[in-house]
């Protein structure tokens, strides 16, 4: 079974619906708006003149939101979709970027470049089966004293929806249609992988990483889960016998100089 082909065809599909989803907002990020979050924002902090790596981008809206800010960016992801609509973004919008289509994994073999930040967020490590090829993905791509900033949903949050906490050999395999309100019904074959915490510092720390910070939160900034509910100023919640479960977490190391 070819994962990346059948998880390529069902991002591509996913790529068309999400550019015209309320979720996404293309209209207000074209007239200025940051699709960031403040966890990020907060964790990765002043990206001018840096030259920062953004790993799975989708079609490129957290990559160019780093480019306004002052970053030289490049975007890696599997869907050429994802990729098509990203260079369409970057060209509306006036900002230089480069985007890459091609698996992360193959992206790191060939690799020559340096950064000074890798960035990875929301969604991403589960369609990667092996989180050891990916932090020395991450490693080999940052320059010495070079920083990764991973914002991820929690697997807390999966571990609840039925899905297994620690890694598995075997894929999740499971038919799914997409989580944009425009959803229109129609499923994809879908491959994932569970990741534990501890396997994704390991794996960090494996390659090289010195992990400087480590946060959890309570709050998801989208509203893309079964049950969640909004909090004022903080996001959406979910609670589990009235109490709140950590729903996202971030992780911040430096690669050693």
């Amino acid at each position: 079974m070819d994962y990346l082909d059948i998880n390529q065809k069902a991002w591509d599909l996913r790529a068309k619906v999400h550019v015209e989803s309320e979720f996404y907002d293309v209209a207000g990020f074209l007239k200025g708006k940051s699709s960031l979050n403040p966890i990020e924002l907060a964790q990765v902090g002043e990206v001018k003149g840096k030259r920062l790596l953004h790993l799975q981008c989708h079609f490129g809206q957290d990559t160019l939101s780093w480019a306004r800010l002052g970053a030289e960016v490049t975007g890696v992801d599997l869907s050429s979709e994802a990729i098509e609509c990203a260079r369409g973004l970057a060209e509306q919008i006036g900002v230089d970027a480069r985007f890459i289509q091609d698996d992360l994994y193959r992206f790191g073999d060939k690799n020559q470049d340096q950064f000074d930040l890798v960035f990875t967020s929301y969604g991403a490590l589960c369609w990667l089966p092996d989180l050891t090829r990916w932090a020395r993905t991450v490693a080999a791509a940052l320059k010495p004293g070079g920083q990764v900033h991973l914002v991820e949903f929690h697997p807390f949050l999966d571990l609840l929806s039925g899905y297994p906490y620690f890694p598995q050999p075997e894929p999740e395999v499971e038919e799914e249609g997409t989580y944009t309100e425009n959803c229109t019904g129609e499923t994809s074959t879908v491959l994932t992988w569970s990741h534990s915490l501890s396997e994704v510092i390991a794996a960090l720390i494996q390659a090289g990483i010195v992990i400087e910070e480590v946060q959890e939160y309570p709050f998801s900034p989208y509203n893309c889960f079964p049950d969640l509910e909004y909090v004022a100023g903080q996001g959406y919640q979910k609670l589990f016998q009235g109490q709140q479960i950590p729903l996202v977490y971030g992780i911040k190391g430096r690669k050693a100089a």
